[in-house]
């Protein structure tokens, strides 16, 4: 079964609120069938699911491989959007840089961990990627910093006031995921987790390093 668009069935993602609640449904309905069945589940049957054509999942992904690419980082990206975007925000009016990214970070990872679905999805890629590469290039054509645009504005935010000083903000992206996040994924791919303490531990340690790092050195 072919799930890639045609010329004819690309037309440009469609806008407005009318499009915007179909693109939810597809979303929604592409979540739960590869969390069912993986990358086998179909374009036909999503679209079933969302109650729309194929045409339309089409109109607003492209394909198969990116629909799926985008239900993992959104997955991921979400909690962060709404805490340490937020959290870089409050500092304008004043307060201590340590304690809102942390603040922020236990936020972020506590959404995670409260998720399984936001770890199953990350570890069904893993484990797609190897078998069909298409995802794996999908993956890697938009880069870390279009994977995380929330982690890239805040570190750019921060680096544009002056509390940091972020010369590679794909590197920090990576590195802010690999102390907060990365540890519960590779946990979870091996059937097991991390606990409270450990993961509070992990944040706080794992803030302090990174802050640490790129905290502006005098001239």
């Amino acid at each position: 079964m072919n799930d890639t668009a045609t010329d004819g069935e690309r037309r440009g993602a469609p806008s407005g609120p009318r499009a915007e609640r179909k693109r939810q449904a597809i979303v929604a309905a592409a979540r739960t069938l590869f969390l069912r069945d993986g990358f086998d589940a179909s374009v036909d049957q999503i679209a079933a699911e969302a109650g729309v054509s194929k045409v339309t999942v089409y109109n607003h992904f492209g394909t198969k491989q990116a629909l799926f690419v985008e239900i993992v980082k959104a997955g991921l990206d979400a909690p962060l959007g709404d805490t340490l975007l937020g959290a870089v925000d409050r500092l304008e009016g004043g307060g201590d840089l340590r304690s809102a990214v942390t603040e922020a970070a236990r936020a972020w990872v506590r959404e995670i961990r409260s998720d399984p679905d936001v770890l199953a999805l990350r570890t069904l890629m893993a484990r797609e990627a190897h078998r069909v590469p298409e995802l794996e290039q999908a993956w890697r054509r938009g880069g870390p910093s279009l994977h995380h645009p929330a982690a890239r504005d805040a570190l750019a935010k921060l680096t544009a006031s002056g509390q940091l000083a972020i010369p590679d903000p794909e590197v920090a992206i990576l590195q802010l995921y690999s102390l907060l996040v990365f540890p519960h994924l590779v946990f979870h791919a091996y059937g097991t987790g991390v606990d409270d303490a450990l993961a509070d531990r992990l944040i706080t340690s794992g803030v302090d390093m990174f802050l640490s790092y790129y905290s502006p050195r005098p001239a």
